[in-house]
């Protein structure tokens, strides 16, 4: 779909300079386009702010932050930013334009890198944040993402919107109190303090090292919290635990530059790029090309105009309506008044006489008689309504039925009740797996029974499910105090063991479910409980000089023992011939000792007495014995003299001379 139509950023012309031609790329926060400048007649690459974060101080500070810092830079592996302005309601900054991939792409495409393939990536990224960190600047945000590969296999490192200048304390700190930054790579200071410097970075570029050679981020999870507690907690796992086969100095440079403890770190990226050159010669591995995947091509820019909005359509107002009224008079409400003189004459006779006036009859008068009348018919219909009502009372009238109210929300049954003429009797609750608490599940009497009005009808409310959660909190305590403030919960406790490399032997390291999770009654839950550190697999060191096989010995928790030197034909001498235990004795018990035996060179021999032997038989009983044989013959063929002499302790293969003479 052309982007002309679905964008109409497009076509816009900022500054009256950068023609935006072609959506690249978009994300939470911006969008990139291609765009021309037409100043200069070159192609750039504009990243335009979201329209709904361009009145926010904060990112527009971001931005303006970003074109900053990355201006301060000039160097061939970082991306470069020319300008940054805001025109027409857009925020937006000027950058080079890369034709290419990101490494997330690349990795998406190929799963993992070689070693030699990860290097090749990894050192300009080094490169390009050693320029930056000798300026001052902290990026912050390195990840797989932020790491452009041309089509020409030119390395540059993008996005110092979260990049800050190095304070006086060598340290930048987050403002507002939010982390910034990506989890997955965020160093354990960051997530701990929020602050941040240049071997904060490192920890990042050790992260991005170990997901080239893996193919995943060496901590994951449900969740950002989960992900950034391994990191503060748990130490980077070796890469060749995942691809095996990988050289242990692979694993030793990315358990160096991941470090939890920053000071173990390389100080700068200059640093870690040296320790990369190290490895790489150590290893033996030649450069190799950046790889960049399939990739499409520069390609062409598809240049437009801003896309013609249509326009709408001409509205002629309609001539107004004319009201239309009924002509009735509303405050006569169409009714007639009889005025004066139309009121009805005397009445007459058919003859048009007036008849004579009534006479009063004697007696009681007329208007005393109806009065009276009229009071008997009242008192008469009060007796017969009051006794209508207590026959009706008595008979059918003060009973009632139960109304249903069985799924009813609580306040609701009661008022059903009160308007039945019943009284609620609340509440019973109990649980329900199936009905929401505050839900009526039943009545008593039940309904539809007849009762007499002003009965208590008890309610039966749910409670919801039963459920019941243990607490985090109850992590790394001792199991039994662990145990003893679970009794009161209604569910089923049984222990499990597992190792841990932080949480001390008979400590409880989890909960299965999980802590926090919701329990059925009479759900078995497990308490995981620390057995101390796990077992390490001893390494082969033989064949190495004895400092460097204590030290790798040593960082995997052993106590090294340097027994007597012994002798080796197969290692040279001053190095480790034997060690015990050993890789085929599998995993030992963390912290356990382990002893090395260094060789003193080759097996001692005795040579053997060959005085009287004739050459032949000489020459045979000295090489049997492991020694070489230098022979001078004079005039004879029986051995008159040997050096080394019969008996003396010699290494094997020494040169044993004997004179040869008549017999």
């Amino acid at each position: 779909m052309d982007t002309a139509v679905t964008d109409p950023v497009v076509g816009l012309l900022l500054e009256g300079r950068y023609r935006l031609e072609e959506r690249l790329a978009r994300g939470g926060m911006s969008t990139v386009y291609a765009a021309t400048d037409l100043r200069l007649h070159k192609t750039v690459a504009v990243k335009v702010m979201a329209e709904h974060l361009a009145h926010d101080p904060t990112f527009v500070d971001r931005f303006t932050r970003e074109a900053r810092a990355a201006a301060m830079l000039s160097h061939a592996n970082v991306v470069g930013v020319s300008d940054q302005g805001s025109d027409q309601g857009l925020v937006f900054l000027v950058m080079e334009l890369v034709r290419g991939r990101t490494l997330r792409d690349l990795l998406s495409a190929r799963g993992r890198l070689t070693v030699a393939e990860a290097f090749a990536v990894l050192e300009p990224v080094l490169s390009g944040l050693t320029a930056a960190h000798r300026a001052g600047i902290v990026h912050r945000d390195i990840k797989p993402e932020n790491v452009l590969i041309g089509v020409d296999g030119v390395v540059k490192v993008a996005d110092f919107g979260l990049a800050r200048a190095v304070v006086g304390t060598g340290q930048t700190s987050q403002t507002g109190g939010v982390l910034i930054g990506t989890v997955a790579y965020l160093s354990p200071e960051q997530l701990e303090r929020g602050r941040a410097d240049a071997r904060s970075d490192i920890y990042a570029a050790g992260i991005v090292l170990y997901e080239m050679l893996t193919g995943h981020p060496p901590f994951g999870g449900d969740t950002p919290l989960a992900v950034a507690y391994q990191h503060v907690h748990h130490d980077v796992p070796a890469p060749s635990a995942e691809v095996p086969g990988l050289p242990w100095q692979v694993d030793d440079l990315v358990a160096r530059t991941t470090r939890r403890d920053p000071a173990g770190r390389p100080i700068d990226a200059g640093a870690f790029l040296a320790e990369l050159s190290d490895v790489r010669r150590d290893l033996g591995i030649d450069p190799v090309p950046v790889p960049t995947g399939q990739s499409a091509g520069p390609g062409t820019l598809r240049p437009t105009n801003r896309p013609t909005r249509p326009r709408p359509h001409d509205r002629h107002p309609s001539n107004p309506g004319t009201a239309v009224l009924n002509g009735r008079n509303p405050g006569r409400g169409g009714r007639t008044s009889m005025l004066p003189g139309m009121g009805a004459g005397p009445t007459t006779d058919v003859q048009g006489r007036r008849p004579a006036p009534a006479r009063p009859r004697p007696g009681v008068p007329d208007h005393i008689r109806k009065r009276r009348a009229r009071f008997a018919i009242a008192v008469v219909a009060l007796l017969a309504v009051t006794a209508g009502a207590i026959g009706w009372w008595f008979g059918e009238g003060r009973w009632t039925t139960t109304p249903e109210l069985a799924g009813k929300d609580q306040a609701a049954a009661i008022d059903l009740l009160q308007n039945a003429g019943l009284d609620p009797d609340c509440c019973d609750e109990v649980w329900s797996e199936d009905v929401p608490a505050g839900t009526v599940l039943s009545t008593e009497p039940a309904a539809g029974a007849e009762v007499i009005r002003s009965t208590d009808v008890r309610l039966v409310v749910s409670k919801g499910k039963e459920r019941y959660t243990v607490s985090p909190d109850l992590v790394s305590l001792p199991v039994e105090q662990v145990e003893t403030q679970l009794e009161d919960l209604p569910v089923q406790i049984t222990r499990g063991q597992d190792y841990d490399n932080q949480i001390p032997p008979g400590h409880v390291i989890r909960f299965d479910p999980a802590a926090g999770t919701e329990l059925k009654r009479d759900q078995v839950v497990t308490v995981v409980v620390s057995q101390g550190r796990a077992p390490v697999a001893v390494p082969d060191v033989t064949g190495q000089a004895p400092d460097q096989a204590t030290k790798i010995l040593q960082d995997l928790g052993f106590t090294v023992e340097r027994i007597e030197d012994g002798r080796s034909d197969a290692v040279d001498k001053g190095e480790v011939m034997a060690i015990a235990p050993g890789p085929a004795d599998g995993r030992i018990p963390f912290g356990s000792t382990v002893k090395i035996q260094v060789s003193a060179g080759v097996p001692v021999v005795a040579v053997p007495d060959v005085v009287g032997k004739t050459g032949d038989e000489a020459a045979q009983i000295l090489q049997a014995a492991g020694l070489q044989v230098e022979a001078t013959r004079f005039f004879g063929n029986k051995v008159l003299r040997q050096t080394p002499a019969a008996g003396e302790q010699v290494e094997r293969g020494t040169s044993v001379t004997i004179l040869l003479t008549f017999g």
